[in-house]
């Protein structure tokens, strides 16, 4: 089973291949925003893929789309519901400003 390593808590889990990356933080008790409930429809879920990046699936229109509005926009960022995990993983939930941040 492939293993995904969650930063900057450092939690690592086995999850199933093909799961939705946001599935597994949420089954595995990671903290990752998800306003959508993971419908690619917001960019809350936004992750920096620092492992593995090449083995995801390939990004949809609608998930550029949604990445183009972040500031904090990498080469590797994903949104994690749109991820499916086929390999080991190292993924990097950023910080959120806590000026735009909801539970402040």
């Amino acid at each position: 089973m492939p293993k995904v390593k969650f930063l900057p808590s450092g939690t690592e889990v086995e999850v199933p291949e093909g799961k939705i990356l946001l599935d597994a933080a949420l089954d595995n008790n990671v903290k990752i925003d998800h306003n959508c409930g993971g419908n690619c429809a917001c960019s809350t879920c936004h992750v920096i893929v620092e492992q593995g990046y090449e083995s995801l699936n390939e990004m949809s229109e609608d998930e550029e789309d949604m990445l183009d509005e972040l500031e904090n926009f990498s080469e590797t960022s994903r949104l994690a519901c749109q991820c499916r995990v086929t390999s080991d993983l190292v993924v990097r939930i950023p910080e959120k400003d806590p000026l735009f941040d909801d539970d402040v």
